[in-house]
């Protein structure tokens, strides 16, 4: 079996798939995650012993420096895509990025691969977007040798764009198009994000090499959506709205979080005010930038995947070829 790596952020949507893509390669894995007891899972991605849980905090140098504890590589997959409660973006992307790549520099780790965003930039809208980028630079001067990838919005079966649009399409009777829907996005599959990752350790050239993960295609929001309903098989009105006209929606999404926060069983808010703001900028690979290709990952199309787990919000879900047509979208 092959040497260990420690994953930070290994529980969520990306790091689930990262961790299975080392475990198919025979790497010994460590999970540190905040909640033990919410990841055991994990460990049936591997064979018995081959992924270990631990609890680790990223605010706390002396957790990190436990939880790597012989390992020979790292993966930061650590991110949130609204703050709440203690999860702020500049705590968890700015200065728990910082805490892992110091920590590992410390210990001679020199293979260590963090997870940032497309468009991650100091001059991002979106403040989600302006910690990312903090949290590069961090992380590239505690451990210049450092591998950072950029993914656009990633899709698969557990993501957080389409199955959040198809919910959402389940009991509303329109679909906002926040600044006419004209955003560009360029959907990265999660399988592809995850091999991109598992290279990345082993490629040497690797190092010190920021990639911009997409997939084969770019669409607008409005497409995306099209997309959505069409696989889900509802009539939805797709409501342009100007970005100065979408705050109220972003207030009230922040105010429910809020609100979330103190008494936790509340869903949560299908948009807020920092996620109008990333709208704002285009999550596009640049031209000319490493991508896919140059970690040896061919990308997968969106229209074969997203049917694959969109056909549940469909009336009907799995049966919906059973009904007839008119009962079979509404």
């Amino acid at each position: 079996m092959k040497g260990l790596v420690t994953v930070f952020g290994g529980s969520g949507f990306v790091g689930g798939q990262i961790i299975r893509a080392l475990a198919r390669r025979g790497h010994r894995i460590r999970v540190a995650v905040r909640r033990p007891n919410l990841a055991y899972r994990l460990r049936m991605l591997g064979d018995v012993g081959q992924i270990e849980i631990v609890q680790a905090n990223i605010r706390m140098p002396a957790s990190i420096d436990r939880a790597l504890d012989g390992a020979e590589a790292c993966v930061n997959a650590v991110a949130v895509i609204h703050e709440s409660g203690r999860q702020r973006f500049q705590s968890l992307h700015v200065m728990g990025a910082r805490n892992i790549a110091e920590g590992a520099a410390a210990r001679g780790i020199g293979r260590f691969v963090h997870i940032s965003a497309l468009g991650a930039s100091p001059d991002a809208h979106s403040k989600y977007g302006r910690t990312k980028a903090a949290g590069d630079a961090a992380v590239r001067e505690a451990l210049p040798a450092a591998t950072i990838v950029r993914p656009s919005i990633v899709f698969g079966q557990d993501d957080h764009f389409f199955n959040r649009f198809a919910a959402l399409a389940g009991f509303t009777p329109a679909l906002p198009l926040i600044g006419g829907g004209h955003t560009r996005f360029q959907p990265v599959f999660v399988a592809d994000v995850a091999r991109a990752v598992a290279n990345a350790l082993d490629l040497p050239e690797a190092a010190g090499q920021t990639y911009e993960l997409g997939g084969p295609g770019v669409h607008s929001f409005r497409e995306l959506m099209d997309l959505m309903l069409a696989e889900t098989r509802r009539r939805r009105i797709l409501l342009p709205i100007p970005f100065p006209l979408a705050a109220p929606l972003g207030w009230a999404g922040d105010a429910l979080l809020a609100v979330r926060g103190v008494f936790g069983f509340l869903p949560e808010p299908p948009i807020t005010s920092d996620q109008i703001a990333m709208l704002r900028d285009d999550s596009v690979v640049a031209p000319g930038a490493k991508g896919l290709a140059d970690l040896g990952v061919a990308p997968t199309a969106m229209e074969p995947i997203i049917p694959t787990y969109l056909y549940r919000y469909r009336k009907g879900g799995q049966y919906a070829g059973l009904l007839a047509p008119e009962e079979a979208s509404a």
